[in-house]
């Protein structure tokens, strides 16, 4: 908590609020409130651990559950796939050695390893929370500092529960107003890189801010943190509401009673004092924004619907890219976008995979069939 009188980012709080040791001329030492492990980043960090004969210092603090090589069907069969077949064994086999709660294949709880924290209430505003998995940051909708790291790193956290990381820069993207019709959180997002390009948030930890975000809901909030990774950025987040507490509250593993009293006091702090400083402020329009496609091998290269794929002169991709890009999907310079043929429909990644997204589609798919009888 911020003790001084100076104005001080949602994101230098909860950040300063964990820093172990400052290495001078270096990285931060911080600690780790919850870490997420899956099957693929975690086997060589628990053989680094047996190697140097060391255990898991808080096995309480760390959560499993199988994720990216998680069959979509026939979950009850064996895997197929052997070297995924060994990494799921290994993630058992582990988590049970060291303690660490573990929701593997067959598990009610089995799911995406971003969706389950905040669906059971293990992700809370004002945490630092890490994965070896880059999509991390979907934790930020609730105001915590998420990220990715790597195999290295889950060796560190487990063994230590701190990592050492140099404090990335501070931006913030404010959008004001409200979306149009059909335009949709990932629109949102989409439109704010192809703005500021696919490497635009490089080096920065990003807030956002504004109506927009503010009347997401929460699954909202988390596609837009989750994209944050599609612009570069370490991570994103958003500060916590009372739209924020009504989805925690109830929650398995939420606070309860005097507790949960105490820990919204304290979330409620959680927010950018007026006349803070960023290195870096953009502000958009939501009149602007319509929904968005990408028309290119970046999601950097995507546009409104009713608009013409760029000419190379307008993006902010280097010509020869941007031309093996076209060609690669097929596309040419100045095409418009509607009447381009839908190939496919792809639901369930860690982008849009929560219930409400599935609801939405089934919504349009359920007025189609009405509309086509």
């Amino acid at each position: 908590m911020n003790m001084s009188n100076q104005a001080t980012t949602l994101f230098d709080k909860v950040w300063d609020a964990h820093v172990v040791r400052k290495i001078e001329d270096g990285p931060d030492v911080l600690f780790i409130d919850r870490h997420f492990i899956h099957e693929v980043t975690s086997p060589v960090a628990f053989l680094g651990l047996e190697s140097r004969g060391i255990g898991v210092l808080f096995p309480n603090r760390t959560f499993a559950t199988a994720d990216h090589n998680t069959p979509t069907i026939n979950q009850h069969l064996p895997v197929a796939d052997p070297l995924s077949a060994n990494q799921l064994k290994a993630l058992e086999t582990n988590t049970a050695k060291y303690g660490i709660s573990h929701w593997g294949l067959g598990h009610q709880k089995n799911g995406i390893v971003h969706v389950v924290g905040p669906e059971n209430g293990i992700t809370l505003p004002g945490m630092t929370i890490v994965c070896g998995d880059s999509h991390t940051s979907t934790h930020g909708a609730f105001g915590a500092i998420a990220f990715g790291i790597g195999t290295s790193e889950v060796e560190m956290v487990l063994a230590s529960q701190c990592i050492m990381q140099p404090k990335p820069k501070k931006m913030r993207i404010t959008i004001n107003g409200q979306l149009g019709k059909g335009v949709l959180p990932k629109d949102a997002v989409l439109y704010i890189i192809s703005q500021i390009s696919a490497s635009g948030a490089t080096g920065y930890f990003v807030e956002y801010a504004g109506d927009v975000f503010e009347d997401m809901s929460m699954e909202g909030r988390m596609t837009v943190c989750n994209m944050s990774i599609e612009m570069g950025a370490r991570g994103g987040m958003i500060a916590p509401d009372e739209k924020t507490f009504a989805y925690l509250n109830g929650r398995e593993q939420s606070p309860k009673g005097e507790a949960w009293e105490n820990a919204v006091a304290y979330w409620q702090t959680l927010k950018t004092d007026e006349g803070a400083a960023f290195d870096l402020e953009y502000t958009y329009d939501a009149a602007d924004i319509e929904p968005q496609i990408t028309y290119g091998t970046n999601p950097g290269l995507g546009t409104g619907i009713t608009k013409h794929i760029p000419k190379a002169a307008d993006v902010l991709d280097g010509a020869a890219s941007y031309a093996k890009s076209l060609n690669y999907m097929g596309f040419a310079e100045d095409e418009s976008i509607l009447g381009k043929a839908i190939d496919f429909v792809f639901l369930g990644s860690c982008t849009n995979g929560r219930i409400e997204d599935f609801r939405a589609f089934a919504s349009v798919i359920k007025d189609l069939s009405v509309n086509l009888k």
